[in-house]
């Protein structure tokens, strides 16, 4: 940006060839990381490099999640708690977004990725009414002055 966060300018198309959505850029270790699902939702990507800028290579172990439109798709910024790396997932089945779970991803190299569910609840759902009725797909926490914030983004499908 020439003026964060007012004025952005285009330097670089990072991963291409796909049409990716809600992808989530993670520099860990020394190396940039980006986690990325395709339209479908169903699937999610992994690619590394040493530089932002490039070039990426698509991990060995991806697609890390296949077919699974629960789990695969970003829903938010992943973060770092206390030592530990959480990769949030919208849970795209039976509707896009219908609530956010968390995985701890235990193993992040640029050869080997695991990860396991967080908590056996999601972390975010919909609350039945108002603004977040029927769906919560996104969390972006950030850590301010050592304290804990968020915003979130949820949805509901028609006027109740």
């Amino acid at each position: 940006a020439d003026s964060f966060p007012y004025t952005w300018f285009f330097v670089e198309t990072l991963i291409s060839g796909k049409p990716f959505v809600d992808s989530s850029i993670l520099r860990y270790g020394n190396i940039w990381y980006i986690f990325t699902a395709t339209t479908r939702n169903a699937t999610l990507r992994l690619y590394y490099a040493k530089e932002l800028t490039g070039p990426w290579t698509e991990h060995p172990e991806s697609p890390i999640i296949e077919g699974n439109a629960h789990i695969a798709r970003p829903g938010g910024k992943i973060s770092i708690f206390d030592g530990r790396i959480i990769r949030f997932a919208q849970d795209d089945d039976p509707i896009y977004g219908k609530q956010v779970w968390a995985f701890e991803i235990t193993k992040l190299t640029p050869e080997v990725y695991e990860e396991h569910i967080a908590d056996k609840n999601p972390i975010l759902k919909g609350t039945s009414s108002g603004w977040n009725a029927d769906c919560m797909h996104h969390i972006c926490p950030c850590q301010v002055n050592n304290k804990w914030i968020a915003s979130v983004d949820g949805g509901r499908q028609m006027p109740r």
